[in-house]
């Protein structure tokens, strides 16, 4: 068994992580921490978790986590991983970080995208950034600091990476439209836009002149482009609970057939347990990878506009977020990826 804490345990995100590591066979939750709610028992705030052997709500101390953990979880705000995770690392731990904070290499972009300043510049070139279909697999065996992806590039990034590897994409303009649930933005959010009364019913785009992550969806593409990628990316708040759906519009430099993209696809991700590709003519929905930590993309070809729409569909919390930073804990482990982790999704 390995021993195992969490960071930010009351969160959607390390709530999830609970759930999920609670019925994995080899690790064992061994501390949770929370800065607001230390020394309370988590079922008392999560009730949902009752039932579950957990410890009680600590302080963060890094000494306490050496102790106690192999592996920590940070699922803070962005900000507290630059902060704090240099401690645990110097202390021998394995750290993955479902922040922002170890995702973008280029500081300066950081600076940009986010409006502060990083403050552990010299991790950045030893984290590995952590989208498991994408990522090599000898890359995890030296790792320490794991950056598990965004929900939003997780979903752009497995979509998208096929087509530009296969060389016909035109990268500059790319047009990624995607739509998310009201869980990716937080469960310590505040705000009248979030109350049921404006949700329901409703459906906006925002942050459309910038959106933060942008820079990383084009950092994870670029990897398969040997030309700058550029994205146009819009987000939009769909009222529901989970998921993401993404559908990304891509100019081809030639006529290519359908039956051609979707072998390029199913090429692409064979032995991906987690991504299912689509049957021509079949689209994924939310509702369909409800719970699961699978991505499931459809693809066809307008041949009158030599345009490839791709669609990926995704569960924030899961394969956007707790699913794939405990499929990031497997590999880094060198167990096998599915460990611990639901195939099928929850129905209906």
């Amino acid at each position: 068994m390995y021993r195992v804490g969490i960071v930010g345990a009351t969160g959607y995100t390390g709530s999830e992580l609970i759930r999920l590591l609670s019925g994995h066979p080899q690790a064992e939750i061994t501390a949770l921490v929370s800065r607001s709610e230390a020394g309370k028992s988590i079922r008392t705030l999560l009730p949902h978790l009752n039932g579950l052997s957990l410890p009680t709500l600590s302080a963060f101390d890094p000494d306490a986590l050496a102790r106690a953990c192999e592996v920590v979880f940070l699922a803070g705000e962005t900000g507290f991983a630059m902060d704090h995770a240099p401690a645990l690392l110097q202390r021998g731990l394995k750290v993955i970080d479902l922040s922002a904070d170890f995702r973008l290499k280029d500081p300066q972009q950081f600076t940009e995208w986010y409006g502060k300043a990083h403050t552990a510049r010299e991790w950045l070139d030893e984290s590995l950034y952590g989208l498991p279909e994408l990522t090599p697999p000898d890359a995890y065996k030296n790792a320490r600091l794991i950056a598990n992806p965004g929900c939003y590039p997780t979903a752009a990034g497995l979509a998208l990476a096929p087509i530009l590897h296969m060389g016909v994409a035109a990268p500059d303009g790319i047009i990624i439209d995607a739509k998310s649930g009201v869980s990716g933005a937080g469960r310590s959010r505040v705000s009248v836009e979030y109350l049921f009364t404006e949700l329901d019913e409703n459906f906006k785009a925002y942050g459309v002149e910038k959106h933060r992550h942008t820079p990383e969806i084009e950092q994870t593409l670029q990897a398969f482009s040997p030309a700058p990628v550029r994205v146009r990316f819009t987000p939009h708040l769909a009222p529901m609970t989970r998921g993401i759906l993404c559908t990304a519009y891509v100019r081809l430099r030639e006529p290519l057939p359908a039956q051609t993209l979707y072998a390029q696809y199913t090429e692409f991700y064979r032995g991906q347990p987690f991504v299912v590709v689509r049957p021509l003519g079949e689209y994924p929905a939310t509702r369909e990878v409800y719970g699961s930590n699978r991505c499931d993309i459809g693809l066809t070809v307008d041949t009158r506009t030599k345009t490839a729409v791709i669609i990926s569909a995704i569960d924030n919390l899961v394969k956007g977020a707790a699913g794939q930073a405990i499929q990031n804990m497997n590999l880094l482990l060198e167990l096998p990826q599915t460990t611990g982790l639901p195939l099928a999704g929850v129905s209906p």
